[in-house]
């Protein structure tokens, strides 16, 4: 059976994360404090780390750090790792072959949207009413378009023919 830790302060997003994980094959230990992180650490070995960046009692860089300093040889601890993709939620930085870039937060929620959504094409509408929810009455659906685009560019290697964020034409978006 895989162990996944997660590292999460937020009680609904970390119950969600971990019922998403969760099952099958997969047990998760959900934690909300470094401290907590660090006892669990050293009852037992996990497969995976995941955690948010900015916690009450540290940050989930430094734990990542200090694993590593440590010896663990997992890419990824800390993140969401994906090919040569790591995602930090917690901060929502990006990294691409361990280079950081930084998104928007525009682009943050798309991003943590599409990829919560993996597999499946989600309709310009939704995505639209999903990355715009905070107050905007109306927002033209050329934001969503501008939105994909500057995406593509900082996480596609060719924005051109992207791998990850592909347009479903007439329907909407998907993250492969």
């Amino acid at each position: 059976m895989k162990q996944i830790l997660l590292l999460e302060d937020d009680p609904a997003l970390g119950e969600g994360i971990r019922m998403a994980l969760q099952g099958g094959e997969t047990a998760v230990t959900l934690v909300r404090t470094v401290k907590d992180a660090r006892a669990a650490l050293e009852e037992k070995p996990f497969d995976l780390g995941l955690w948010d960046v900015n916690l009450p009692d540290g940050d989930g860089i430094s734990l990542t750090r200090e694993i590593r300093a440590a010896g663990a040889e997992k890419p990824g601890d800390g993140c969401y790792q994906e090919g040569p993709f790591v995602f930090d939620f917690g901060r929502m930085a990006y990294y691409k072959n361990g280079q950081p870039v930084e998104l928007s937060r525009t682009e943050q929620r798309l991003l943590r949207i599409l990829t919560e959504n993996r597999g499946f094409t989600l309709s310009r509408e939704k995505l639209i009413d999903w990355v715009w929810t905070e107050g905007a009455e109306y927002v033209d659906e050329n934001a969503l378009s501008v939105a994909v685009r500057r995406l593509r560019g900082k996480l596609e290697d060719d924005p051109a023919h992207p791998v990850h964020l592909k347009t479903v034409y007439g329907v909407g978006y998907s993250w492969s």
